[in-house]
């Protein structure tokens, strides 16, 4: 893309033939990327209402089991996270990885030593692990999904206020140019025929 400061105006009609092929690219683009742009306010919209609503599951969650919080720290870490696999999904037009499922292990342990809730305080934790990792990537598919957006607002501006006026004055000055110098062409070769006219 040209960088429009350092595009010096050449007034020639090859530099008008291009000028008019680079605005008639933007004024294609623009409302390709206004589209988009929409898609990606919108989407990044929906993110967020996910995000919030998450976050009040987790909320709850932890609330509804803060009697056995105390109790949970003081045994032993046996359910451990293995491996969380993704799947690539586009979203408004950006790639993104998706959770697809979250792995866990759980130690092996005697059941008769533990406390009988100790089974569904693992069931919790398990839960709670897996509601703040689909956390943590809404939070990152947000954060591309916001970048995408910027890169887009950006590009509309640079054409809509930047480029493509620059082009529209550019093609006004040169045809202007063009036309002043053919009338200067044609006053010259009036006055060099009466010349010529008036010497026979």
């Amino acid at each position: 893309m040209k960088k429009i400061p350092m595009v010096k105006i050449e007034y020639n009609k090859t530099f008008l033939i291009q000028i008019n092929k680079d605005l008639g690219v933007r004024n294609n683009a623009l409302p390709i990327l206004k589209n988009k742009e929409a898609a990606l306010r919108m989407e990044t919209k929906r993110i967020r209402n996910r995000i919030e609503e998450i976050n009040s599951r987790l909320k709850q969650m932890i609330e509804g089991v803060a009697y056995m919080q105390r109790l949970c720290c003081e045994l032993p870490p046996l359910v451990k996270l293995e491996k969380i696999e993704f799947t690539r999904k586009k979203v408004a037009s950006v790639n993104v990885q998706v959770v697809d499922k979250v792995i866990f292990r759980t130690e092996s342990f005697s059941v008769f030593a533990y406390p009988a809730w100790f089974l569904q305080g693992m069931e919790i934790i398990k839960q709670a692990m897996q509601i703040k990792i689909e956390l943590m990537n809404e939070e990152r598919i947000l954060a591309a999904v916001e970048y995408a957006r910027r890169k887009t607002t950006q590009k509309v501006n640079l054409y809509e206020k930047v480029q493509i006026p620059f082009f529209e004055e550019a093609i006004r000055r040169i045809k202007r140019f063009l036309e002043d110098e053919e009338n200067l062409s044609k006053s010259s070769q009036k006055v060099i025929k009466n010349r010529m006219e008036f010497a026979a």
